[in-house]
């Protein structure tokens, strides 16, 4: 029969922590902590003592290939923690530890502070017996290699809710009655029926709204709210634009924005609370990161974080976030994937590729599977608003370019795994900018809208 661990001073220890884990005391029905002095030892194996570390300034000494077991009656059980440290000799102390008899983990303790060792479970509620056991004593005249436990924790939590499905799944998009093309349409029908059939070549399908910097933040979420309960309301899924980032478009034709980083946040919050936990899709500032070269390198890392922030926000709120990632010719596809996981893409649904601009679906399908590689596996959307012709080979080929056509009809029912839609994400018709004789960007051209459907197929 062995003496107590007081009279045996040739104890080594060593250290090495496998996972750490902060216990808080167990509420009921939470958490269940038990402390191992406290559990039944096999007898002659071991003994509890004082130790002024561990949890209620007391632990347990095991040796002799003991085993401290008890029962404890729990919720349903998804991780179980042993508090544990070793006393070396020739080797650590391995620890077994069981639920009902079946093994959950086996490991080798070579530590002199508490270290915490944790399996995954999956057991229901009930009542579950636990074992922690000292499976290859040994002593010497050298040393004596000893097993100590200062707590088990039996974690539980109730069942999972599931997992809430990205907005697009399945989803119908909504046609606006009231879209410009629409009025168009109606205001020709009776004197140049031949046009008005080309405006309804538009205004029969879905189109996205752009919410920006036009928007007063005090108004941002009624005017979300509002939208939102209109096409909730036909049985179909909102496609949002938020189009206000700081230094928007790089002083170009699209040029604003909110003016500070602190007001842009106030912005995305207002968003978020017009979506108010509603299945909703944004596409979050287009050309955002494909335009970072007129930023200094601060610039650059606060629109990343404001980026990131909004995807956090906007998540939260209940929207399928798509980071926008400009198209297949702008950036390529390593430094694109680096700068929407700096944007937080990781929580958000996903990306949106080619809005407001002309490349051809495939090449965009195929620029989107390469990002998708990079990035885990993220799926994203294409806009088709107008590359039925693909893009234009002259100068400002993304600003009102000319002889261009309609795309794809909107669908989310591609197809295609990781593409989640095709959307007319850019509003067909609205202009670019002042390039070409256009009016200002975002304002209607119906001369312009005319030509993308005439050519249409």
């Amino acid at each position: 029969m062995r003496l107590p661990a007081s009279f045996r001073p040739l104890a080594v220890v060593v250290v090495a922590a496998i996972a750490a884990c902060a216990v808080p005391p167990p509420p009921a029905s939470a958490d269940a902590g038990i402390e191992a002095e406290s559990m039944a030892l096999t007898a002659g194996a071991g003994t509890a003592y004082g130790d002024g570390s561990a949890s209620g300034g007391r632990a347990l000494l095991i040796w002799s290939n003991g085993t401290a077991s008890t029962s404890v009656a729990t919720d349903a059980i998804r991780q179980l923690t042993v508090r544990a440290r070793g006393d070396l000799c020739s080797g650590a102390p391995r620890m077994e530890v069981r639920l009902d008899g079946a093994v959950l983990l086996s490991a080798d303790v070579r530590s002199t502070t508490w270290a915490d060792y944790s399996a995954a479970v999956s057991a229901p509620a009930g009542t579950h017996r636990v074992a922690v056991s000292f499976t290859n004593d040994l002593l010497t005249k050298k040393c004596d290699r000893n097993l100590r436990v200062d707590r088990v924790v039996v974690a539980t939590e109730e069942p999972p809710a599931p997992a809430p499905q990205p907005a697009l799944a399945g989803a119908s998009l909504y046609v606006d009655p009231y879209s410009n093309a629409a009025r168009e349409a109606d205001a020709l029908r009776s004197s140049d029926p031949a046009r008005a059939a080309l405006f309804d070549k538009i205004a029969a399908h879905s189109q996205a709204d752009w919410l920006g910097d036009w928007i007063a933040t005090d108004q941002l979420a009624a005017t979300a709210d509002a939208r939102i309960d209109t096409v909730t309301a036909a049985g179909a899924v909102p496609v949002l634009v938020a189009y206000a980032i700081p230094a928007r478009d790089c002083g170009s034709y699209s040029a604003g924005g909110i003016g500070t980083p602190d007001g842009y946040r106030a912005w995305i919050g207002e968003l978020a609370k017009g979506i108010g936990g509603r299945p909703a899709a944004v596409v979050l500032e287009p050309d955002a990161l494909g335009l970072l070269s007129c930023l200094t390198a601060d610039q650059q890392q606060t629109r990343l974080a404001l980026l990131a922030e909004a995807v956090a926000t906007l998540t939260a709120s209940g929207a399928s976030v798509y980071v926008d990632a400009g198209h297949s010719a702008w950036v390529g596809a390593d430094a694109m994937a680096a700068r929407l996981e700096a944007a937080g893409v990781a929580g958000a649904r996903g990306f949106s590729l080619n809005v407001s601009n002309f490349r051809t679906t495939a090449d965009e399908i195929a620029y989107g599977r390469a990002l998708a590689q990079r990035l885990g596996g993220k799926p994203f959307v294409v806009d088709t608003s107008r590359n039925g012709l693909g893009p234009y080979d002259g100068p400002e080929g993304w600003c009102n370019p000319p002889d261009r056509a309609l795309g794809e009809r909107p669908t989310t029912a591609t197809g295609v795994t990781g593409l989640d839609a095709l959307l007319w994400i850019k509003r067909p018709g609205e202009s670019d900018g002042t390039c070409r004789g256009g009016p200002a960007a975002g304002t209607w051209w119906p001369d312009y809208a005319a030509g993308l459907a005439a050519r249409a197929a």
